[in-house]
């Protein structure tokens, strides 16, 4: 029986689990959404409101003994000193007449490879809109090289055709300049050849 088992296992020792979850709350901190699978998710949320909510009370009493033991204290959890500071200067001021509930978990839909359920989760204000993603790169991508083998050779021989044309363009200049030329010559030849040393016929 399960009696008061609080957290999910997710088929992993403690040190994988909680090294896991410290590297997803950091993703979400940086970047402010992260996709997971569900139960990994719901294991997420109240580990990143934890986090949130020291960060809170740190700078909320303006005390800077009180907030240097907020910084340390998730410190111990994320690492990376450019995240936590991202979460005491921008996120957590965000949350600060906010009683709880910082994270959204939004299902998305099934994983391919094994059909796991996927979800969302991102942080409230930090919204993702992959739209604006997709025109943003749809404009950018105009003027970028195409990343597939596909779209490569379709570039390439592009670019060769239109050398191509460019060569035959050249080509049919240079063939009309030397006709015209022969012709000139032709020309030359023939009225030279009548005509006498003085000129007269």
């Amino acid at each position: 029986m399960r009696h008061r088992v609080a957290n999910r296992k997710l088929g992993r020792v403690t040190e994988h689990r909680i090294a896991m979850l410290r590297n997803q709350a950091q993703a979400l901190l940086e970047y402010g959404h992260i996709e997971t699978t569900v139960p990994k998710a719901k294991e997420l949320r109240p580990f990143v409101e934890r986090l949130i909510t020291l960060a809170k009370r740190g700078i909320a009493d303006g005390g800077e003994g009180r907030a240097l033991t907020a910084r340390r204290e998730v410190l111990r959890d994320i690492p990376n000193r450019e995240t936590v500071s991202k979460l005491f200067t921008d996120i957590a001021p965000r949350y600060a007449s906010r009683p709880g509930g910082y994270t959204r978990l939004l299902r998305i839909g099934y994983r391919q490879g094994d059909s796991a359920e996927v979800a969302l989760v991102e942080l409230l204000g930090f919204e993702f809109d992959p739209k604006a993603k997709a025109a943003k790169d749809e404009k950018a991508g105009k003027e970028a090289k195409p990343k597939s083998v596909g779209g490569r050779l379709k570039a390439a021989a592009d670019r060769f055709r239109s050398k191509r044309k460019a060569d035959v363009a050249e080509g049919e200049v240079a063939a009309n300049d030397t006709k015209s030329q022969a012709r000139a010559a032709a020309r030359k030849g023939s009225g030279g050849g009548r005509r006498g040393p003085s000129g007269n016929k």
